[in-house]
This record gives C-alpha cells, sequence and structure tokens, in this order.
C-alpha cells in the first residue's frame, strides 16, 4: 500500500500564507491595489488643484477678462452696457490729465529708483556687517512694514503738516524756516517717494539680506587678504553676487511703483496744480468720481499692456546679458 504523497510548498495553494492563513493577492490583484491607491492620490492632487484653479479664475482671470471687455463698452452700471469700440481711448488720449499722470507716474517711479532700491540694499549691506543687536535693527527696520498703508499716509501727512507737523516743528526749533512739504508742486512728488519708501523699505531689506547671507565667506576672506575695503568688496563681491536678486527686485519694484495710489489719494488728493495725479488716481476718478467705468477699464488696460511690454522687455534684456 502506497503511502500518500507529502505535501510540500509546491503543491500550496497560492492563495494562502504558510504563517497566518491569510490569503496572499495574486500579481494582477497587487497591480489593481497600485492602480486605485494611485488613482486616489492623482484625484486627491486634481482636486486640489481644481479649487486653486477656481479661486484663481473667479478672482483674478474673470476679472482681467471682463476689464478688457469693459475697455470697449460704455458702463456706467445705471444703463444697459452699450459697445463703444475705441470711443473710451479717444476720449483719454484727449484729456490733459492723461498725459499728466503718466509723467507724474514715471518720475514716481524714477524717483523712487533712486531711494527706494539704493537705500534698501545700502540698509542690508550695513545690518549684515553689525556684530551686534541685529535682531533689532532688523525689527527696527521691518516695522513700517506692519503698519497699514493708510495709517503710514496719514502719520507722514501729519509730519509734512506746514502748521503744527514735526518736521517744521523741528526745523523751527533750531531756528530754521520750514517747508511746504505737499503744498508746493516742487516737493510734493519727493516727499511722496520719501514716504513710500519708508513704509515698503523693510521687506526689501529683509530679501536682500537673505542673499547676502548665501554668499561665501571665503570671497570676502580672500578679499580681505587682497587688501579690498568695505566699498571694493561690495563691488566686486556683493554685487555680483546678488546680481540675480537685483534684477528681481529691480522688476517687482517697477511694477509695484507704476501702480502707486494711497500715498496720493490720502496725503495729497493729486495737488497741488496735479502736480501728484498718477496713473491709478486718475483711473479712481474715472471710475468712482466721473462714473465712467469703461475709460477707467481702458486705462488699466493701457497700464497692463505698459507693465506687461516692460516685464518682456526686461526678462529678455536681461537673458541676453546672462548668456553673453
Amino acid at each position: 500500500m502506497s503511502s500518500p504523497r507529502s505535501s510540500s510548498v509546491l503543491d500550496w495553494p497560492a492563495t494562502t500564507s504558510s504563517r497566518a492563513g491569510r490569503p496572499v493577492a495574486s500579481a494582477a490583484e497587487r497591480r489593481r491595489n497600485r492602480i486605485r491607491r494611485k488613482l486616489k492620490e492623482n484625484v486627491t492632487a486634481y482636486g486640489l488643484l481644481c479649487a486653486a484653479l477656481v479661486v484663481f479664475a473667479l478672482f483674478s482671470w474673470y476679472p482681467i477678462v471682463r476689464g478688457v471687455l469693459l475697455s470697449f463698452q460704455q458702463v456706467d452700471f445705471v444703463n444697459p452696457p452699450t459697445w463703444v469700440g475705441f470711443d473710451n481711448f479717444t476720449r483719454l488720449f484727449e484729456d490733459p490729465l492723461f498725459g499728466v499722470a503718466w509723467r507724474n507716474t514715471l518720475l514716481f517711479t524714477g524717483l523712487a529708483l533712486v531711494f527706494g532700491f539704493v537705500v534698501p540694499f545700502l540698509t542690508a549691506v550695513l545690518l549684515n556687517e553689525l556684530r551686534h543687536a541685529k535682531a533689532f535693527f532688523r525689527l527696527a527696520v521691518y516695522l513700517p512694514v506692519m503698519l497699514p498703508p493708510v495709517v503710514t499716509a496719514l502719520m507722514w501727512k501729519w509730519f509734512y503738516d506746514p502748521g503744527a507737523g514735526l518736521f517744521n516743528s523741528a526745523l523751527g526749533a533750531v531756528g530754521l524756516p520750514g517747508g511746504q512739504w505737499l503744498d508746493s508742486s516742487d516737493t510734493s512728488m519727493l516727499s511722496l517717494v520719501f514716504v513710500s519708501t519708508w513704509a515698503n523699505m523693510g521687506s526689501t531689506t529683509l530679501i536682500y539680506l537673505a542673499a547676502l547671507g548665501t554668499i561665501p565667506g571665503e570671497l570676502y576672506e580672500a578679499a580681505e587678504l587682497d587688501g579690498a575695503g568695505l566699498w571694493k568688496r561690495l563691488i566686486h563681491v556683493t554685487l555680483p553676487q546678488t546680481r540675480f536678486v537685483l534684477l528681481v527686485l529691480l522688476l517687482l519694484q517697477v511694477v509695484a511703483t507704476m501702480q502707486v495710489f494711497t500715498e496720493p489719494y490720502v496725503m495729497t488728493g493729486g495737488g497741488p496744480d496735479d502736480s501728484t495725479v498718477t496713473v491709478l488716481l486718475l483711473l479712481y476718478r474715472y471710475a468712482f468720481v466721473y462714473n465712467d467705468f469703461g475709460s477707467a477699464s481702458a486705462l488699466s488696460l493701457l497700464l497692463f499692456v505698459a507693465l506687461g511690454v516692460f516685464s518682456a522687455l526686461y526678462v529678455r534684456l536681461t537673458r541676453k546679458a546672462d548668456e553673453s
């Protein structure tokens, strides 16, 4: 009588486990599990992405498209919109304040680059050279950024007050004559630039400090061994090593200063003699004073195109400079 054949591992069912007796998934089932897991992860990721796209579409892309359409329509939110083509742009070009607003905006941007671009960089260099109380001075520089822009403008408006203002009171205390800071067309724009520089230099300074922190210390040590002083280290080490950050912030600052609104609106209202009327202030007047939203949209479209062309040319030129 032949004995029964002994069982072996090869004879065990493929769906059982030798340790716990639990079913072992086949290759096809494992593949299906992986597909289901990846599909679940992708659905979650694309769901979050779609939520972000919906938010951007509603609050960013739709207003842009709607603004472009409004620039070719006569809209006052009283009568139904009517298509007028390029009449809004013609009305803008015939407005004497149109050229004045662009000239003032370009003047503000140029002055802001002289002060608001150079001063934060030099401040960052000085803070980077400090050996003590670094945190205190960084907080002191950044503190104005925490103030709401309207509060900053109102505070500086009191500083500039020709009567009991802080600046004229300080000058009078030392026997010097006061100035008509905001009431003179010769000093009004420069006064606004000082306010904008003081209020916004904190964040820019911290970005420069972060860029300075990435520069290897060996470069400064080698420059010092060669006898380079602070100025030569700044020219031959600091500027080349922070060139990319400087170029990016220069572009961002031009785009931001071309959209200046809070300072002239709160502090001068565009005066005196329209010397501080900017593009956005004129846009505000068209929309909420003249109730002409079509012309306001046309002006915003012109500003958008101007900044877009400038940004494209700037990026192209800087890229060519890097490749050469």
